[in-house]
């Protein structure tokens, strides 16, 4: 019984160079969309602005009293 194999020259775990390449830049895209998904995500949420809170006149830099 003869076996017939075909070397494949685009294999992932056979060629060292193009693998750590690939791995390289998946690990680029997947940083990538980790820190701007952040970023979205700290900018959906931010401080919506200063409230009106009501402040005593006797606290005051000047008070005022009665």
């Amino acid at each position: 019984m003869e076996q017939n194999t075909v070397e494949n020259k685009n294999d992932f775990s056979q060629n060292w160079v193009s693998s750590s390449r690939f791995l390289f830049y998946v690990t680029i895209f997947c940083t990538l969309a980790f820190v701007l998904g952040g970023c979205y995500k700290l900018y959906q949420h931010r401080y919506p602005g200063k409230p009106e809170v009501a402040v005593p006149e006797s606290t005051l830099y000047n008070p005022k009293y009665k």
